[in-house]
This record gives C-alpha cells, structure tokens and sequence, in this order.
C-alpha cells in the first residue's frame, strides 16, 4: 500500500524525524517498508520548458526538431510526439537527468542524423501515470526554468508499505499515523466531523433495510441532496495522485480520499437511481447476471451479498457498484454508503468472480464495524464543502446485533518475563492508550484493556505483549549470550513420521501432499465432514475426512495428463465430526487423526523384451502393507481379515488389526467411486491409522543365535465347515500341542462342490524343534497323530489324503 508522508503530516507533527528514521521504525515495528519514492530526489533536474520553436524533421516523418528554453538558454529536441506544438509548457529533461520509467540517463544523441540536447517527457516517463498518447503539456501559468517539483508541488515522500493480513487497521493514513504516533511518542490529530444539517429529515429521503445481517452486520447513510458534480479541487487531486489515484470527479475522488484517510471504503448512489430510495442488503437465492460500474456482466452465484433497491440489484456488496446507479454528471442528490461485511462473505464473492477491488481488498481483511458512521458523515462534510448542497438531519444507520469490543487482562510481569527485560508500567500504559487500547481499570501489577474493534487481531493478552515489544522496539530485546540445555533424552515427535516417509520410499512409493481443505463432495464421501467459517472458495470449504478422496483426484490428475501407472504415499491429519447434529464447542465434539495411505495403479513394470507387462492387484498392495509393518517391526502384531462384500468405497477389501482393534484398511476401489474421480482404471488402497502404530509397543528387533538342531515339518489337510476361520484352528493346535510344535502355517485353501455343501479345504504346516536338542521321529509322530485326531473331533473334520 501507498502511504504519502505528506498527507501523515495532516492527523501528526513529524518534525524532527528523518525519513530514514520513520521507514526503520515502522518496518522493526511490523510495517515493513518495500519501496521509499522521494519526489524530491526522483524529479531532480527536471524543469519546466518553453517550446519556442517546432519543424519537422528532414529525414523522419513522424518526429519533430523542437527549440526548448529552459529559462537561461535554448536547446535543440527531438520529439516523437504527436501533440507536441509551438508555444507549450512542458516537462523538459536536460542531459544528466535521470528518467524514472526505466531509469536511465539522458544523453547527447543523434537521432536520424539530427542532434539532440534532452527530452521533453510524457507523464508515464515520469510515474505520473500511465499515459503516453502524448507529453505532459502544463499550465501556461509556470515560469520556464521552474523546478518542476516546485511547479507540480512533487515534494512528497511516497512510502511503499506491505500491509500482513492480520492488520487492516494499517490500511489507511491515519492507521500508518496511529502507529508513529505510539512509536514517537506524538500526538495523533484525527479530523473532526462538523456537520450543517438542513431542517429536513433523512428518514423522509431514504431508508435501509437488512435481510441478511450474518453478511452485514452495520448499514450506515448519509444524504447529500443538490451537489454540483465537478472537477475536484487541487489539493484533492494532488492527494489521491500522490497514491496512484486518478481524479474523476469531486465526488468519488471523495470517496477514494476518505477510504484511503480512514480504511473505510465508501460508495455513493445516485439517490434518484434507487427504487424507493431504499437499500435493501439480501443474498442472492440463485445465479444471476449483474452489470458493474466497468460495463461488464458478472455472472454471480447463489448466495452472494448484494446491495439492492426496492426493484433491483444495485451493487455487488463490498467489491464493485452497478452501473445502474452510479455517479454521472447529471447526478444532484446522492446516498452515502458506509457498510461492515462480512470478511468471508467479500472474500468469496470477489474470488468467483475473479474481481480485487480497493474496497474488497479491505474488506476482504476486515474493517472496523465502529468507524462506518464516522466514514459517512466525513464524507457528507467534504462533499458539501466541494460540491455544495444540502447535508440532510440524521444518520441511516442500521446495526442489529452490535460487535463488542474484546476485555483482556495484561500483566506487567508477564510482559518481562516474556521479553526479558522491565518496561516502566507508566510507559506500557501510554503504548497502549496511543495504540487507541483503552485501560478500563487498573491494579497495582496489571491492566484491564477494551480492544479497539479495528484491531480484530487482538485476541489474548500474548497479542498485547506483542504490541508493547514492536513498540517498544524489538531491538531492546536482549542477547541471552548463553543458554544451558540439558543432557537428558529428548523426544522428537516428528521421528515416526520420518521414518514412515523413509521405508515408503524405500519400498518404491513416490510421496504426495493434498490440501487438508476440500469441497463438500470429496469430505462427504468418507465421514462427518468440519466446514470452515471462512473458506477462501467453494473448492477449500471442508476438512478432509480421510486422505483417500484426495489420493484419487491426484491420480485423476496424473491420468489425464498422460502418467497412468502410479505407487503413491501420503501422511496427513483428517478430521471428523462426533454425529452429524453436532457443533462444535469443546475438543471432544470431533476426532483428530494422523493418517497414512498408499495407491496403486496402472502397469507396475513397462514393456519389456524379456517379459510382459503386468498390472498392480491386491496381492501387491498386501505386499506393500506387509513388507511396510515389517519395517516398523509389526509384522508379528497384526493379523488379517478378507472381505469380499462391497462397502461404500471398496469393491473387496482386507483389514489390519491389532488386538481386534482395526489399524487400517484397504482394497480395490469401487467403480462407483472412481467414476465420481473421472477414473477409468483399478486402483487399489490401504490407509493406516498412524496414532493406532504409534501406540502399539513392538519389539526391538534382537540378535538371535540360529538354531543348532533341525527342524521336523509335518503337513496334514482337512475338511471343514466354511464357517470355520484358520485363526480359530491355529490357536486350538497351539493350546492341545506339546511344547515342541512352535509354529502353524496355513499353505492352502480350496472350495469346491466335489468336498460338499458348505465345506472347504485348508492345509497346514507343522514346525517342531527344540533348541537343546535334536527331537526323535517317534516323539514328533505321537504329536502329530494326536493333533489330528483333536481336530478332527473338535471341528467335525475329515481327513485328507487317508
């Protein structure tokens, strides 16, 4: 943002303060200065000139041989533009002056084989403007060999400020001015409104209704009747261009000088252009085509805030007026808009509309819901001192549901304990009162504050403590020359999730990053989704409820640009609501977890010479599980569950569990849902809960000293009823087997009609051994055969293969 020093000079008494010193200050205080624009220096050399003489060129049709007198001599000039002529006043450039559009210096020069001695300037050679049709022609008034800063009063200091967005407060003037008042110690001079009001009434002239008061808050008013729309005086005009402004006419030049003075952005209607002289502040119910000030057609959406008459829509609230109502020559009574939007409102609009306006763009951050009537009552002043007519009685000012000023608790000692060292209590308090933070009451160690409403980032009495160090000068913090750091065991949070990124991409997987935010189509696929209060648009209105919805659009992505066979990861936060019906109000109304997922799709291998091609399935997205929990040492804690039913998301699936406690699950992905994604191949997925594997106390992994005496297989095979689980068999084998059998392997399962209804094979592996010796056939037999007659007594199985 532009901040002219000159106009800071109107609300604060700078003297005595360098320009060097005011940019320092504001930058170490959070106002970080980009640029410095001194006129001063920027127009140094140029003069005004005198075109006593012009002839064509001889060897160039377009260019002109011009004698310019810049007060003590004559100067041959070639000139290129068309508008160029005898007896003008312009802007002349000797040789040695800087130009400020490309900053290059002027030299002597031969052009077309004619000499040429300086420049006479256009106003965009200048950064005046951007206007080249043609040079900048003055007032016949200036003496030639004027300095042009002193004919053109370009003696401004231009400040070019990068406002964060949690500081509206210091999009305007007087803002910039509040924050060098407290930084300086000086006394800041806000203008004061001095209204002459006719006898007649507002309320007999206009009205304001709102129907939509989430989006608007406050409606304030004010009517001007009889103006005479002219060109605005200089002074006006030097203002608003000292910031980039281009004058139109008294009346909005008005309004553009009080925003950029106040923060507040305005809009003045032509009264007579309304429909019942009513505004009427509503949200659209459906699309619509509005025309704006710019002669274009908007199309807007369902649910953008709207500024209305009692016929028609009138402006786009907070972004851009209509045409239908604006400001003409021909206007004489006029209705002063001075409004508080909602931020997220604004911010929605002007983002479907592809549409950043002065006035969106604060609105957009936030203005200050108590300043709307003191906007337009200054407007109301100045317009009746600029343009004449009649200020009527009485303020339009609607404000329903009233924005309360915060109270916070500040403590000095917190505020040396926090900046390390002790600022006096008498001056934390005059930081404070020139910030415009009133003290409510006062104690012995602490303050009680009511924060101004035009600083909504001050939330806590942290954001207080800031104010008092940026003011104070963060430079007085002091250096800690040492810091003691202990020796014990720290705990580092993020190394699992390092870890878990390591062995995926160890196992072949390529990592993505989704947004955590998402439209309500993808959150609502796969849980209870959070909305945002404030979303940026339509497509960020969610929190994710699981990494799979924003997996497949990834892999949309890649498809339709060509990269078809993909081995992705990604680790992130979802989030979800307890139920449906609930809001909100402590942490235990939602569920947080940390998340990881992994996809394949399309070819795992090219073609190649040696070989086909092959295709990803579930077994490698079971491999990939696996072969990952056994990186993490978990190999052994999980057991496996198969599911070949549909659910909402998979067509067949399979789940990791722990002590019956799922950790994740996975599977091929149902067409239904990858037609949602505009996918037309299988792809498969698994997502792990990561807080569940954190959880789970795996053991290190040791050295082990191999075994010294052989190991004895056996196999045996039965059949059973297909209700009974390989779990359920291996763990009665474990519980009725001697101490020598050691491990159960299932290797087989087969379902046919030739075992009978309802029957299925399975086939075991038997491992015996004893780590102190080597086991006798006899004592491995007499196990075995007794295992098989258990089994088959307690599962009603039949013995293969007898």
């Amino acid at each position: 943002m532009k901040i002219s020093l000159n106009w800071i000079k109107d609300y604060l008494d700078l003297k005595g303060i360098s320009t060097k010193e005011i940019v320092n200050k504001l930058t170490m205080s959070g106002l970080e200065v980009e640029d410095v624009f001194d006129q001063n220096e920027t127009y140094k050399g140029f003069v005004v000139g005198f075109v006593d003489e012009k002839e064509k060129h001889p060897n160039a049709d377009r260019l002109s041989v011009c004698k310019v007198n810049d007060g003590k001599e004559f100067f041959q000039v070639i000139c290129g533009a068309p508008n160029v002529e005898q007896g003008q006043k312009v802007v002349f450039a000797p040789i040695g002056t800087i130009i400020p559009k490309g900053n290059f210096e002027i030299k002597k020069a031969k052009i077309r084989g004619v000499e040429s001695n300086g420049m006479i300037c256009a106003e965009d050679e200048l950064e005046l403007s951007d206007d080249h049709s043609g040079i900048m022609v003055l007032d016949s008034k200036f003496k030639a060999g004027t300095s042009l800063t002193k004919a053109l009063k370009l003696d401004d200091v231009i400040l070019e400020i990068a406002i964060t967005p949690n500081r509206p407060d210091a999009l305007s003037h007087i803002g910039v001015a509040r924050d060098l008042a407290a930084i300086f110690n000086r006394k800041l001079s806000i203008p004061k409104v001095k209204l002459k009001e006719s006898k007649s009434n507002i309320k007999s002239a206009a009205s304001i209704e709102i129907i939509d008061a989430e989006n608007c808050p406050r409606y304030s008013g004010k009517v001007v009747k009889n103006v005479n729309i002219k060109e605005s005086p200089e002074w006006l005009k030097n203002r608003i261009s000292s910031i980039g402004l281009r004058s139109r006419n008294n009346v909005v030049d008005i309004t553009n000088f009080v925003m950029y003075e106040c923060g507040q952005p305005l809009h003045a209607f032509d009264l007579e252009m309304l429909g019942g002289h009513k505004i009427v502040v509503q949200s659209t119910k459906q699309e619509s085509v509005f025309t704006t000030l710019d002669s274009k057609e908007r199309k807007l959406p369902a649910g953008s805030l709207m500024i209305c008459d009692d016929e028609k829509p009138v402006a786009i609230a907070g972004v851009m007026g209509g045409e239908n109502s604006e400001i003409t020559n021909d206007t004489k009574n006029i209705l002063i808009e001075s409004a508080y939007f909602n931020p997220s409102s604004i911010r929605k609009t002007a983002k479907i509309l592809g549409l950043s306006t002065d006035a969106s763009y604060r609105f957009e951050r936030g203005t200050d819901p108590a300043n709307t009537v003191y906007a337009a009552e200054r407007t109301a002043q100045l317009i009746s001192e600029l343009a004449g007519g009649e200020i009527l009685s009485g303020t339009l000012d609607v404000y329903p549901n009233k924005i309360k000023e915060k109270k916070i608790k500040l403590r000095f000692n917190r505020i040396e304990k926090i900046l390390g060292y002790k600022i006096s209590n008498t001056k934390i308090k005059s930081i404070l009162k020139k910030l415009g933070i009133k003290i409510i009451s006062e104690l012995k160690d602490a303050v009680t504050v009511t924060i101004p409403t035009y600083r909504p980032d001050i939330e806590r009495e942290i954001d207080l403590i800031e104010e008092i160090a940026r003011i104070a000068g963060y430079d007085n913090v002091p250096t800690v020359s040492r810091i003691n750091v202990t020796l014990e065991v720290k705990h580092d949070e993020t190394s699992f999730s390092n870890d878990i990124r390591e062995y995926s991409n160890a196992l072949g997987l390529s990592e993505m990053i989704n947004n955590p935010l998402q439209p309500e189509a993808f959150s609502k696929l796969t849980g209870i989704p959070i909305k945002i209060t404030n979303p940026q648009n339509l497509d960020m209105e969610f929190l994710r409820t699981s990494l799979l919805p924003g997996a497949l659009n990834i892999v949309s992505k890649n498809i339709k640009k060509g990269e078809k066979d993909l081995a992705l990861f990604e680790t992130g936060n979802v989030f979800n609501l307890g139920s449906e019906k609930s809001n909100i109000s402590t942490f235990n109304d939602f569920k947080e977890e940390e998340k990881l997922i992994f996809v394949l799709t399309g070819e795992k291998n090219g073609r190649e010479w040696y070989g086909g091609v092959s295709v990803y399935d579930i077994y490698d997205l079971k491999g990939i599980v696996n072969s990952f929990l056994n990186k993490i040492s978990l190999d052994y804690f999980t057991n496996d569950s198969y599911y070949s039913s549909d659910n909402s998301l998979y067509e067949y699936y399979f789940t990791k569990k722990y002590k019956n406690v799922v950790v994740g699950q996975g599977g091929k992905v149902s067409s239904n849902v990858l037609n949602k994604f505009d996918i037309n191949q299988e792809v498969f997925c698994f997502e792990l809960d990561i807080n569940i594997l954190k959880s789970i106390n795996a053991k290190k992994k040791e050295y082990v000293e191999p075994l010294k005496y052989p190991k004895v297989f056996r196999d045996f095979s039965f059949i059973f009823d297909t209700k009974i689980r390989f779990e359920e068999v291996k763990n009665f084998i474990l519980q009725n087997s001697s101490n020598l059998l050691k491990d159960i392997t299932i290797f087989d399962i087969f379902e046919s009609n030739d075992l009978g209804l309802n029957k299925k094979s399975m086939a075991f592996q038997l491992e015996y051994y004893d780590e102190n010796r080597t086991l006798t056939e006899d004592e491995v037999e007499k196990d075995f055969l007794n295992l098989i007659k258990l089994v088959s007594k307690k599962f009603n199985a039949q013995l293969r293969g007898k």
